[in-house]
């Protein structure tokens, strides 16, 4: 009995190390990359990175760039979010334990994993091609062709962790509603998705960090624009695809824009996701 102890005790403390070193690792390499793109594109976090646009090249900032990817982004998200989450509570709640739902669980599955310019070539063929066709080479790239491709993109990811999240509330709290007689509709409105809200905001803003930094999808979309533009229909310039140009470019200066560019998006997951995770706990303890 003493050995088993031991034994068992040895394993949790051998356990608990390699889960220390696991997180000690993961979290230098997360300062080690948050240090590089500072120090890199340190000398271009100045003012004008923010007020003057890529059109000045070296001496110009990436303000139309920011505003591109902020509209670009969050059109996805507003078209993926509520896609994303009907679909997901259709799956967890409706087609749980079916053919269907298994066939549609594997193939958003595979809809993961795909190749983000698979995406973006889909979104080339279906809306660029036949909107330039349609008026004569006015209309051809836009913004919002870059956001139904970041919608594609970031879709999957909260169907998966909508039905995931749903699938986790007991059982018990349905077959509680429902013996009262709730029906199943407000059910799954006003009980089972309060529950689930948490996990599925987060499963949004994993997805909004899944495309923040996606570039190949803007290039047969989006395309890039060097002047500021708020107009979703026109083409318009985002801070992966400046990131892409400027890194190709033999310039210092435009070097020094990617990686600011690069800390800006770094720093812009990582105060949202922050941002959202005060406001949830803060949720939490008022209900309680």
């Amino acid at each position: 009995m003493g050995s088993l102890y031991l034994r068992r005790r040895i394993v949790n403390w051998l356990a608990m190390f390699l889960s220390a070193i696991a997180t000690l690792i993961g979290l230098t390499f997360l300062a080690w990359i948050l240090w590089e793109t500072l120090r890199q594109g340190i000398s271009a976090l100045d003012l004008k990175l923010f007020t003057k646009i890529t059109a000045y090249g070296g001496d110009g900032g990436l303000s139309n760039a920011m505003v591109g990817s902020l509209i670009i982004n969050f059109t996805g998200i507003a078209i993926a979010t509520p896609i994303g989450v009907l679909a997901g509570t259709w799956l967890a709640e409706y087609a749980n334990r079916t053919k269907l739902g298994e066939t549609i669980r594997f193939l958003n599955d595979i809809l993961l994993s795909a190749p983000s310019i698979v995406m973006g070539l889909f979104v080339y063929t279906i809306i660029v091609l036949p909107s330039t066709l349609l008026t004569h080479g006015s209309t051809s790239f836009s913004g919002f062709a870059g956001g139904v491709a970041l919608a594609l993109i970031a879709l999957p990811v909260i169907v998966r962790t909508t039905d995931e999240m749903l699938r986790l509330v007991p059982s018990t709290l349905r077959e509680a509603a429902l013996s009262l007689g709730v029906p199943q509709w407000k059910l799954t409105l006003q009980i089972l998705i309060r529950a689930a809200r948490s996990g599925i905001i987060t499963g949004v803003l994993l997805a909004l960090a899944r495309i923040s930094g996606e570039t190949a999808p803007l290039l047969f979309t989006a395309f890039g624009n060097n002047y500021m533009t708020v107009n979703p229909i026109e083409k318009m310039s985002s801070l992966p695809q400046i990131i892409y140009q400027y890194a190709n470019d033999p310039g210092e200066s435009l070097h020094a824009l990617a990686w600011a560019g690069a800390f800006v998006i770094t720093m812009f997951v990582l105060l949202l996701s922050l941002a959202s995770r005060l406001i949830l706990s803060r949720t939490k303890v008022s209900h309680d």
